[in-house]
């Protein structure tokens, strides 16, 4: 599986193929048509899990985060997240969600696996907004609302990612970090990420 979810990042979920995986395994194609005997599961799954690793890698869940003391917070948590996407370190991913939208429509293994992660992903943002609202951190009276608009907003700028990244990081790099400030009760620049100090 973590082969499939590679060839879909590297080279797009049609290049999911029993061959291609074998291939890359060094075993037989029988040997995964055995436990993926429809490939349309098989690119279903590939996409679910590449998007899960990519889900739990940008938003980890608080026991999943790291040990350092604030690191889970909900605002260092955004802080992290908005600066990660900001750059092209994920162009791979964005290019997965494009391809695996289109493909759905044709695909219904597929589609329903999409919907399921922007759900998931929907959840785990309102998750961390709801627990900033707790905390006092944020300020947000519809959690669930305002997850659904900064998704739309981060895959709106992901829509972009097949133009050159000279030409679209600067313009789109702010842009889902300053409606989600708003969305917060944040000053504007509230969900930057602080430089890191030196060791001393």
């Amino acid at each position: 599986m973590a082969e499939a979810a590679r060839i879909g990042l590297e080279e797009g979920l049609e290049c999911v193929t029993r061959q291609r995986i074998a291939d890359r395994l060094g075993v037989q194609s029988g040997l995964i048509h055995h436990y993926f005997p429809v490939i349309e599961e098989l690119v279903a799954e590939a996409f679910t899990s590449a998007t899960t690793e990519e889900l739990d890698g940008l938003l980890p869940e608080a026991d999943t985060a790291a040990a350092e003391p604030g690191a889970d917070s909900p605002l260092r948590v955004f802080q992290r997240f908005f600066t990660l996407i900001s750059g092209t370190e994920f162009d791979n991913i964005s290019k997965l969600w494009l391809n695996a939208r289109h493909l759905s429509r044709y695909r219904p293994a597929l589609r329903d696996r999409v919907v399921s992660q922007e759900l998931r992903w929907c959840h785990r943002i309102e998750q961390i907004i709801a627990q900033g609202v707790r905390e006092g951190a944020f300020r947000c009276a519809d959690p669930w609302s305002a997850a659904v608009r900064v998704l739309a907003v981060v895959d709106g700028a992901g829509a972009y990612i097949n133009t050159s990244a000279d030409r679209r990081v600067e313009p789109l790099a702010d842009l889902a970090r300053t409606l989600a400030e708003a969305e917060l009760g944040l000053t504007p620049g509230g969900l930057k990420q602080p430089p890191r100090r030196p060791p001393e």
